[in-house]
């Protein structure tokens, strides 16, 4: 739906009005803002959000994204492949010195550096079909739901475009807005990539150097602790504690607790930090699993107990194919 907007006159004016735009409702007051805030020129904006599309099958995207709608069996055999694997290696192969300076100044294994960009983007071949700013437009004005998060990252997107000289409209990315090698929301660009190749910029977008310590700096940011395990599996002995489960991803439970539960830490290096207990749905039923700091690190990438899990394995069978070809 392409959007003719006259916002520059309505802006003077001061009678823009949510309705009288039905494809972005109350983006001439966002526009507004942002001259206000940040000293953007409206005219100018109003220009480029002229061009943007409202895109429907990003509504649809965002309103089934797989690791809400498959199980863990479903979800995991999208991931962990030959293929990915295989990429994995040959990503390993490629950028080694890189990913051995990343893992030393920030303590985050290649392996899990490598698998999530294969589970975001194929270590850089699909980095989105949508343009950045038709994605966070559509979300941020035609889905509400999470309007004020979209909303945000929209502002954070232009604040971006000034800051690194990019152009608005040009950018692609995923149909949430996520952008570059790692998939970084403008937010998180801005706040944790890095120049890690020294070039005077940061670009996630084609440079894998970049692309690799802005995911290791992130994750060290989210308080990746070098040197410990992240996942162990578990069982039961008695009935399953699911008041214990329910606890969530972030690690809270002592294994004192987790013991007390009939939980098995079998496995689970002796250590007096806190655990998480979660389940993933196997076609056969439940496994269980204790989940320390570092798999709640990857969860602050993406909120999903099945992305950190597969980020985890797929990160295993990369390492050991690697080392197999050594």
């Amino acid at each position: 739906m392409k959007i003719v907007l006259l916002l520059a006159a309505f802006l003077f004016a001061g009678v823009a009005q949510a309705d009288n735009e039905p494809d972005l409702p109350g983006l001439p007051d966002f526009l507004a803002e942002m001259q206000q805030k940040h000293g953007f020129n409206s005219d100018e904006l109003a220009t480029s959000f002229a061009q943007v599309e409202v895109k429907d099958s990003i509504l649809s995207a965002i309103s089934r994204p797989a690791e809400k709608s498959k199980g863990w069996f479903e979800y995991r055999a999208i991931f962990i492949t030959d293929s990915r694997i295989k990429g994995g290696i040959e990503f390993w192969q490629q950028h080694a010195d890189d990913l051995a300076r990343a893992e030393k100044e920030y303590g985050v294994p290649i392996e899990i550096i490598i698998a999530i960009l294969g589970v975001e983007t194929r270590y850089g071949g699909n980095v989105g079909g949508y343009r950045v700013i038709d994605a966070l437009s559509t979300l941020a004005f035609q889905y509400p739901p999470r309007s004020p998060f979209f909303r945000s990252e929209l502002e954070a997107f232009l604040l971006l475009t000034r800051e690194e000289n990019l152009s608005v409209l040009d950018p692609m990315g995923s149909y949430a807005g996520a952008m570059g090698l790692g998939q970084f929301m403008p937010s998180s660009y801005r706040e944790y990539a890095i120049d890690f190749d020294g070039d005077g910029h940061r670009d996630i977008w084609t440079n894998p150097t970049d692309a690799i310590g802005s995911i290791a700096n992130y994750l060290k940011r989210h308080g990746w602790v070098a040197g410990k395990s992240i996942t162990h599996p578990t069982f039961f002995s008695g009935k399953v504690a699911d008041d214990l489960i329910e606890k969530g991803m972030k690690p809270s439970l002592t294994r004192q607790t987790l013991a007390a539960a009939g939980v098995s830490l079998r496995g689970v290096p002796e250590d007096d930090d806190e655990l998480a207990l979660i389940s993933l749905t196997q076609e056969n039923g439940e496994e269980y699993w204790l989940a320390r700091q570092n798999f709640y690190a990857i969860t602050r990438y993406n909120h999903s107990r099945m992305y950190a899990m597969v980020v985890t394995q797929l990160g295993q069978a990369i390492r050991a194919g690697y080392e197999e070809q050594r």
